[in-house]
């Protein structure tokens, strides 16, 4: 009889393409994890994964068998998370997944109360970038993903808990005297600082900007707004930073202001994003409402 643990094994050396990998990430032996898989493929009467010394492949008719073992996997974690409906909630752990351009700043504000609320919850953060997180989420890897929206989530459901603008962040003496609002077009561009490709927060900044098809040829290319912020504290240029970061990237930097981008909002919504078929939708509700609450008491604006 197939079982589950040799479906397991199978999706982990589709992720790894590596049996000892595959092995170490199921906390088994290679032996044991060899031998389970080459009696599915026995059962099946099929190959799944063609290996040698160098490398590991998996067949077509593989790729078929284990598309169907990872519907069977989430048919299981739903059936599991059904016995969990009837318990108090957060009984059991949930694995979340974050972006880098949220992570740092709405953890800090979030979790304490979460913690304070719940304390026997037994959560896990996976930071990654969007398209890791949907992957994940789709594959079931995940129980939710905190993104920033708009962005591709087709087959997923999203349930928002934030919107928020960005601030131009400059250094005070490249920065407009007096001015608390500023508009796109008053922006020096060839000054804009912003995230390298593949960071959202960089699509969302720029389409705030109306220059979603413009290329940035900005000499300095950063994964980290706390670099970019350095890099303003250096008056090597200005940046554009969300709502929800700013007390932490600009609380220590007295040279720096920060000033409302003064076009129509919000710029970015952040939500929880699931499977449609998730049953624990309830207990993800009430993590919204904790999230939502706790980042209007802590970075809301007058």
């Amino acid at each position: 009889m197939i079982t589950l643990k040799q479906l397991c094994y199978a999706l982990a050396i589709e992720k790894t393409l590596h049996f000892k990998n595959a092995a170490q990430a199921c906390n088994v032996s290679q032996s044991a994890l060899s031998t389970a898989i080459s009696e599915l493929e026995k059962q099946l009467g099929c190959t799944i994964f063609e290996r040698n010394n160098k490398q590991v492949l998996v067949t077509t008719h593989g790729q078929l068998i284990l598309d169907q073992a990872k519907k069977v996997r989430l048919e299981l974690d739903g059936l599991l998370q059904i016995s969990q409906t009837n318990k108090q909630p957060f009984a059991s752990s949930m694995i979340i997944g974050v972006i880098p351009t949220i992570g740092p700043y709405l953890l800090p504000k979030v979790l304490p109360e979460v913690r304070k609320l719940h304390p026997s919850f037994k959560l896990k953060i996976v930071e990654e970038q969007s398209h890791v997180l949907v992957d994940m989420v789709r594959r079931g890897e995940l129980d939710a993903a905190i993104l920033a929206l708009p962005y591709p989530i087709e087959g997923l459901m999203s349930f928002d808990f934030w919107q928020e603008d960005f601030y131009l962040v400059c250094h005070k003496d490249q920065c407009p005297q007096q001015v608390r609002e500023i508009a796109s077009d008053e922006l020096e561009i060839e000054k804009l600082m912003l995230l390298k490709d593949g960071h959202c927060l960089k699509e969302h900044a720029l389409a705030a900007c109306q220059l979603i098809n413009e290329k940035q040829d900005s000499d300095f290319d950063s994964a980290s707004l706390h670099t970019l912020i350095q890099m303003v504290a250096g008056k090597l240029g200005t940046t554009l930073v969300p709502q929800m970061a700013l007390d932490q990237l600009i609380h220590n930097e007295s040279e720096i202001r920060a000033i409302h981008l003064n076009e129509p909002g919000p710029h970015r919504t952040i939500a929880l994003v699931i499977r449609p078929n998730y049953v624990r939708t309830n207990e993800l509700t009430i993590l919204k409402d904790i999230f939502s609450q706790q980042l209007t008491n802590k970075c809301g604006l007058d």
